[in-house]
C-alpha cells in the first residue's frame, strides 16, 4: 500500500514514522504540512518522500491507497472527507473529530465510499495495558465491577518546538482541554475492559491551576455500566507526571502503577515490571500495533468498523461529560444505541 502523511509535526516524525518504517507491505511516498519549515523534518525522518505545500496538492497529484492524518483536531473532519472522497483509506490521530455532527458526516462518507476510517488508539498497545487486557480476558479477576483511573500531568504535551502557542489550549482547535486529550484514551480502554457501553455519564470539569486557559485543566468523570462503574480523574494541574489505575473484579483486582502491574487474585500476588506508561508523549513503540490493526481492517483480516464504533462511543462519552458539567454534574443517560447521531449537539 502507498500512503502519505498529512501534518508532519512531532507525532508524525517521532511516533508514526517509526511505526511504519520497516514494513514490507507499506510505503510512505509523500508528506505535507502547512508549515514550510517542516520540509526539513520530513527529509530527515522520511527521506525519499515527496513534499507538498498543501494537502490539496498532495491528494490531487499522488497515487495513494491511504493517508495518515497527524494534524490538530480542528482540521480532521475536512481532511478525512478529502481522503475518502478520493477513495482512500484514512488513519487519523485522536480525537477523530471534535463534534458529533462531524462524526456523523465522516462516518456516512466512509460507509458510502466503502473505505476504512480508523482512529489512532495507541494506548491499547502499551505493554502494561496489553498485559492487563490479557489478564482480564483470561478471567484472572472475574467479571470487572469497577475501574478507577488517574492521569496526572503538570501541563499538556508540547506542540511544535514549544516556542509558539500550544494548540491544545485553544478550544476552537482542540475542542477541549484535558478531557479531549487524555479522556479519549481512557474511554476506549475502559470500553475494552468492560465489553459494553456505559448507561450514564456524569462529570465536573474545572480549571484548578491555569486560570488563563480557555480549556479545562481537570476533569472528574463517572461512568455507570450495567454491572460496573468507572471513576476517572484527569488533570494538567498536578505536581507530578504519573498514571495509576485499579481494575476490580469479582475475584481479584489489577493495579497499574505506571511501570508495575500488580495482580491480586486467588489469594496470591503477582507483579510484572513494564515500560512506564507516562514516559513521553509520542510512543513510537506503541504505534506498530495501530498499524497492524489498520492494515488488517483494510485487508479484511479484521472486523470492519470496530475501531470506528469505539471512537464513536469515545466522542459520545465526551459530549455527555461536557453537558453534564455544564448542568452542574447532572447524570446524563447514554442512548441505548450509543451510536452516531443519537446524542444531541447542545449549544
Amino acid at each position: 500500500m502507498r500512503g502519505a502523511i498529512i501534518g508532519f509535526g512531532n507525532v508524525a516524525a517521532y511516533g508514526h514514522v517509526p511505526g511504519w518504517r520497516g514494513r514490507g507491505d507499506v510505503e510512505l511516498v509523500a508528506a505535507t504540512d502547512v508549515r514550510a519549515e517542516q520540509r526539513a523534518e520530513c527529509a530527515t525522518h522520511l527521506p525519499g518522500a515527496r513534499w507538498y505545500r498543501s494537502a490539496e496538492a498532495l491528494l490531487a497529484e499522488e497515487r495513494l491507497d491511504f493517508i495518515d492524518i497527524c494534524t490538530p483536531p480542528s482540521s480532521h473532519a475536512h481532511l478525512i472527507h478529502a481522503g475518502l472522497e478520493r477513495g482512500l483509506h484514512v488513519l487519523c490521530e485522536k480525537p477523530l473529530v471534535r463534534t458529533l455532527g462531524e462524526l456523523a458526516s465522516v462516518a456516512a462518507r466512509a460507509r458510502a465510499s466503502q473505505r476504512v476510517l480508523h482512529a489512532v488508539h495507541n494506548w491499547h498497545h502499551a505493554p502494561i495495558v496489553e498485559l492487563a487486557s490479557r489478564l482480564i480476558a483470561d478471567g484472572e479477576i472475574g467479571d470487572v465491577q469497577r475501574v478507577i483511573w488517574h492521569t496526572l500531568r503538570s501541563r499538556p504535551a508540547v506542540a511544535g518546538n514549544g516556542n509558539g502557542q500550544n494548540w491544545r489550549l485553544d478550544p476552537e482547535i482542540a475542542g477541549g482541554g484535558v478531557l479531549s486529550d487524555h479522556g479519549w484514551h481512557v474511554a476506549y480502554l475502559i470500553q475494552r475492559w468492560l465489553g459494553v457501553p456505559p448507561v450514564s455519564v456524569s462529570a465536573r470539569l474545572e480549571t484548578r491551576r491555569h486560570a488563563a486557559w480557555r480549556v479545562e485543566d481537570t476533569a472528574n468523570v463517572f461512568l455507570a455500566f450495567p454491572a460496573a462503574t468507572a471513576d476517572v480523574f484527569l488533570t494538567w494541574a498536578a505536581d507530578e507526571r504519573r498514571n495509576w489505575a485499579r481494575i476490580e473484579g469479582a475475584s481479584g483486582h489489577i493495579e497499574l502503577h505506571d511501570d508495575v502491574l500488580v495482580l491480586l487474585g486467588g489469594g496470591t500476588e503477582r507483579r510484572w515490571a513494564c515500560p512506564p506508561l507516562s514516559n513521553g508523549s509520542h510512543h513510537p513503540e506503541w504505534f506498530g500495533g495501530v498499524v497492524d490493526a489498520f492494515v488488517a481492517e483494510v485487508n479484511g483480516a479484521a472486523a470492519a468498523g470496530g475501531n470506528l464504533a469505539e471512537a464513536t462511543l469515545c466522542l459520545v462519552i465526551e459530549a455527555l461529560a461536557r453537558e453534564s458539567s455544564r448542568r452542574g454534574g447532572e447524570t446524563m443517560a447514554v442512548p441505548s444505541a450509543a451510536g452516531i447521531g443519537t446524542v444531541p449537539e447542545w449549544p
